[in-house]
């Protein structure tokens, strides 16, 4: 009688991690003071007040009425400014951290203005029109003893913990490949900013910059960038694509404020892949994909709610404890993201007024 084999065939199940961000809510309370309240900064105060314990205390505007007209809709009781000078300067109200909302030519200026005062700031993306700029922001942050960080408010969110969880934990293998947009049909009837060279306007700065750092996030060594792209009458970059390679991984990236694409992401690795939904740098959703093509597993991080708190808390938990820097964005990642914009812009040609 013949001997009979059995194989047994264990298949190992693969299941994406929950992700480790803390309740929002249980981050200490601190006073904020807010510069330049536009579009962004309502964004932020409605995230900030519908989900935190954060307090804002103090908006200053070039234009007091627009500062209490912000008072009035997000921070009852809060003090307006009708110039960002005063706002650092008034001890009598007193602000722990400055969120920069202004347009990025400005960032600088006003972020080395909080600073010099003496308070921590929190400064929107992208930091600085470029490296040099952001490396003197930097700077007078380590002298003064103040923490700044830079608002990639996408780095904080749940999804983003979970996708570099798996990755870390090795579920789809060894990255290979990453792939990101960004587009919004914004030019040319969208923000004047957009178009404006002295503003640091075009794509990259505005919109690239979401694909760019995701990609960075996931990439810790960059060898080479390459970058092509069409530049508007005004001479700033309407769209681009961007290569990046380094570390056996190799990114395609897309951006353009002339027309609405996917604003999709995929990493691929050699066991499988993960997939985002649009818009892929909100609160959404994240599938592990098997290499032949099975959802193995579908993180659910969708909100309606434009989720600028998380990077909020951040800030008020690093402060709370000592920091200077935070560890999911620490200030080596903003200069390394600079630099690279610094290259994309160079190889298209797009020059800001003053560099």
């Amino acid at each position: 009688m013949g001997a009979c084999a059995v194989i047994v065939v264990t298949m190992t199940h693969r299941s994406l991690p929950q992700p480790r961000t803390l309740d929002p809510m249980d981050a200490p309370s601190l006073r904020w003071g807010i510069i330049a309240p536009g579009g962004i900064a309502r964004t932020f105060a409605q995230a900030l007040t519908a989900r935190t314990s954060q307090r804002i205390v103090a908006v200053g505007s070039r234009n007091v009425q627009r500062a209490q007209e912000f008072v009035d809709e997000f921070a009852s009781g809060a003090t307006a400014y009708g110039s960002y000078g005063e706002l650092v300067a008034d001890d009598d109200v007193d602000v722990d951290v400055v969120y920069v909302a202004s347009p990025h030519s400005a960032h600088r200026d006003h972020a080395l203005l909080a600073i010099e005062a003496g308070k921590h700031v929190l400064v929107e993306k992208a930091f600085t029109r470029n490296a040099a700029e952001a490396r003197e922001v930097l700077e007078a942050a380590e002298r003064a003893g103040v923490f700044v960080m830079e608002a990639m408010w996408s780095r904080f969110l749940p999804h983003y913990d979970v996708i570099r969880q798996a990755i870390d934990a090795g579920l789809i293998g060894d990255v290979r490949w990453i792939a990101a947009d960004h587009g919004q049909a914004l030019y040319p009837e969208g923000p004047q900013r957009l178009s404006d060279p002295a503003l640091a306007g075009g794509a990259l700065l505005d919109l690239g910059i979401y694909p760019l750092s995701f990609a960075a996030m996931l990439m810790p060594q960059v060898d080479d960038v390459v970058a092509t792209g069409i530049l508007t009458p005004q001479g700033v970059d309407e769209c681009e694509t961007i290569t990046l390679r380094g570390g056996g991984s190799i990114a395609g990236l897309g951006t353009t404020m002339a027309t609405q694409t996917p604003n999709t992401a995929v990493v691929a690795g050699t066991e499988g892949r993960l997939e985002l939904d649009g818009w892929f740098y909100f609160p959404t959703q994240v599938r592990l994909v098997s290499n032949d093509g099975e959802v193995l597993d579908t993180f659910d991080g969708a909100d309606d709610l434009h989720a600028l708190h998380f990077e909020a808390v951040e800030v008020a938990r690093c402060i709370s404890d000592g920091r200077r820097e935070s560890p999911l964005m620490p200030h080596a990642e903003t200069l390394r993201v600079m630099g690279l914009m610094d290259e994309i812009r160079r190889q298209l040609g797009v020059v800001y007024p003053g560099e």
